[in-house]
């Protein structure tokens, strides 16, 4: 039974991923974003981690979304024809995703996962909420914060972008 839900949470994931960057209008490609990040979190619940379904839905659902959607706005995206040239390239990167995928399913010699140093141990009685914050503050703390990082050059960057010239201070780029 969990293999049907694994499947159809798979099955609609790729699907509105696939609509994410297909369609046209920047408002039906958010409302497609939204419902992948909701069977993503499905996903996590038939995974039996239930504080990554719950933070996907926060944080992904709720405030990235949010983020998207003023980003759309703020920007006043109209259609052009830059569309009609990234067919090639969107067409070369799906072929490319479609032989990985062939090949991992043909692969016979299955291994195990490499497992950093330090997460194989559980803790016991902790939840998953204490597990995560654990790992992610010990062994994973470089990568969090290398993230960190990204997200607030982005931020800056799109600050820096949509800023109107008011008074002649804006920067020119």
């Amino acid at each position: 039974m969990e293999q049907v839900f694994f499947f159809y949470f798979a099955i609609v994931i790729a699907a509105a991923a696939v609509l994410v960057v297909a369609v046209r209008n920047p408002i039906y490609s958010a409302l497609s974003l939204l419902i992948m990040f909701f069977h993503v979190a499905g996903l996590y619940v038939t995974l039996h981690a239930e504080f990554l379904a719950a933070v996907q839905i926060i944080v992904y659902a709720g405030a990235i979304l949010v983020l998207y959607l003023f980003v759309v706005m703020l920007l006043n995206l109209r259609r052009d024809d830059r569309y009609h040239r990234q067919w090639p390239m969107a067409a070369a990167v799906g072929v490319t995703l479609v032989i990985e995928a062939i090949v991992l399913t043909a692969m016979k010699g299955w291994t195990a996962p490499v497992v950093a140093a330090g997460t194989e141990t559980t803790v016991g009685g902790a939840g998953n909420a204490e597990a995560i914050g654990d790992v992610l503050y010990t062994t994973y703390l470089f990568p969090f914060e290398v993230a960190s990082v990204i997200l607030l050059v982005a931020m800056i960057g799109a600050i820096i972008l949509a800023k109107k010239d008011v008074g002649g201070n804006a920067p020119q780029l």
